[in-house]
């Protein structure tokens, strides 16, 4: 007799039409977990996409201050980092027609005499505050 109730049950669910509310939340359930963890993933995304930009950009502000180091006369180059001419501010990137970072500054310092070691650094903050920095040396003869 269990076994006639059992199949019985069993033809019901099977062959019932349409879903009952029951697996119609089970299944508004599962989508909602789904699309949290998509959402999740954008936002981490979009975050680290943010990031690698503002580093791209801070890398090629100090190869522009690097540029502009190499075409000075070696003589020069110590004095003028000593006096300040390549450490610049957002205000002075930005004059220089490039795009500053939020509170972006440039310092540049030298160690040595012949070979001169320079070193330019970029420092600036992120969107949640925390400040970034990307450093570029190199060797003058």
């Amino acid at each position: 007799m269990k076994n006639v109730r059992r199949q019985n049950l069993l033809i019901k669910i099977f062959s019932s039409k349409g879903l009952s509310l029951i697996e119609l939340m089970l299944a508004a359930g599962i989508l909602a977990f789904a699309l949290c963890g998509i959402i999740a993933l954008f936002v981490n995304c979009s975050g680290l996409n943010e990031a690698n930009r503002n580093l791209s950009i801070a890398a090629s502000h100090a190869q522009y201050v690097m540029e502009s180091i190499k075409y000075t006369p070696f003589a020069d180059i110590e004095s003028d980092i000593t006096s300040g001419t390549w450490n610049l501010t957002a205000t002075q990137i930005n004059a220089s027609g490039l795009i500053a970072l939020r509170n972006e500054t440039i310092a540049t310092i030298s160690t040595g005499t012949r070979p001169l070691q320079v070193t330019v650094t970029s420092t600036w903050k992120d969107r949640t505050e925390r400040g970034r920095t990307f450093s570029l040396t190199t060797i003058f003869q």
